[in-house]
């Protein structure tokens, strides 16, 4: 039996796309040598949960289509997809090389640079997700296999072991020095490198959630619904302890602003907790309460066009400093809040033209 269709997915992709413009506009507003403080938590903090609960809608989508007991069509869900994601992929970068050669004087890449790029989403600093997604998508009959036989037990174990993975690949000294002690032509420096741009093991755990909610999404939605008081409390007290984290590492270990972003990020064990705990409480928003007609227009909106802005934004916000630096001003707080309404607006805008134009043709 075919289920309904979910708004919430939509919709908390549109949020997630919100949040994954915030984190580039705060990168800008780093630059500022006095940045507010308060404003780099919204940014570069409070919205660190956007790029990894991509995984976990992602793979919430394709369970809750999928019916396990049937035979998984493994050659149709590649090319259904490829087409999808894959193709995408390869235009987008194509199109940021070509760019990046014209605005900033990149050059040309060499054959083998060009497949470093390609292979580890480099073309530009948002695409290297498309990367893990599509790794994702070739480990599919996995995930499956996993999910099918996931026992309570079984899914703790994948919780802790993320947890140290995540802290492993972060914040292991050892790794680092491996990494910057061999030759720059190596290959295994360069897969160390750019683990975090291709490794589908960090966010193992993020991805079979979503999984295993979806297969199980009657239950969910109704647990959701009995425990709205509990999940609220849930995030807002994952909220406080990865802002709090944030705030210690400024204030108590005298981090600088980029050094703590760097570290308070999404894969450590605060940022893994806050993630989890906010797709839980955004489905259980979009799930249980009801919006007035002009809300929903908007969360829609912003959902159905979230992968092109995703795609596109970086452009924005190349620009939009030009013309900032054009204007001799500084990206003060004011000015940081003006380029990520534009921003948005801009790529949104983008999006619905070029909509327009291709139905028209």
């Amino acid at each position: 039996m075919k289920k309904p269709y979910l708004n919430s997915i939509e919709y908390i992709r549109g949020v997630s796309m919100l949040g994954v413009v915030a984190i580039h506009i705060g990168a800008q507003y780093l630059m500022n040598p006095t940045p507010n403080l308060h404003l780099i938590a919204i940014l570069e903090i409070a919205s660190r949960f956007s790029v990894p609960i991509f995984f976990f809608i992602s793979a919430f989508g394709l369970f809750y289509k999928i019916d396990l007991a049937e035979k998984f069509d493994y050659g149709k869900f590649l090319s259904r997809r490829f087409k999808a994601v894959l193709l995408p992929y390869l235009i987008w970068s194509a199109l940021y090389i070509l760019h990046d050669n014209f605005f900033y004087g990149s050059g040309i890449p060499t054959p083998s640079y060009a497949a470093e790029i390609l292979f580890f989403g480099l073309a530009k600093y948002q695409l290297y997700f498309l990367v893990i997604l599509i790794w994702f998508y070739l480990l599919m009959p996995l995930w499956i296999k996993i999910i099918k036989n996931l026992t309570p037990l079984k899914f703790a174990a994948i919780f802790f072991l993320q947890i140290g993975f995540n802290y492993f690949s972060s914040y292991s000294v050892e790794l680092f020095q491996l990494t910057q002690s061999l030759p720059d032509d190596s290959i295994l420096k360069m897969f160390l490198k750019w683990r975090l741009n291709y490794l589908v093991l960090h966010y193992v755990f993020i991805f079979l959630l979503g999984g295993i909610l979806a297969v199980h999404s009657q239950k969910f939605f109704e647990w959701l619904a009995k425990n709205k008081k509990i999940v609220s409390a849930g995030f807002f007290a994952a909220l406080t302890l990865h802002l709090g984290y944030f705030y210690f590492l400024i204030y108590e270990r005298n981090f600088n602003l980029m050094a703590a972003v760097n570290t308070a990020h999404q894969l450590s064990p605060t940022g893994f907790l806050y993630t989890i705990a906010t797709s839980i409480f955004l489905f259980m928003i979009f799930e249980n309460f009801q919006f007035d007609r002009f809300t929903r227009a908007v969360l829609s909106l912003l959902g159905k066009n979230s992968y092109f802005v995703y795609l596109f934004h970086p452009l924005a916000i190349t620009y939009l400093d030009l013309e900032l630096k054009n204007l001799g001003q500084l990206m003060t707080a004011t000015n940081a809040i003006i380029f990520y309404v534009l921003t948005v607006l801009i790529s949104l805008v983008t999006s619905l033209l070029l909509n327009f134009f291709s139905k028209k043709i």
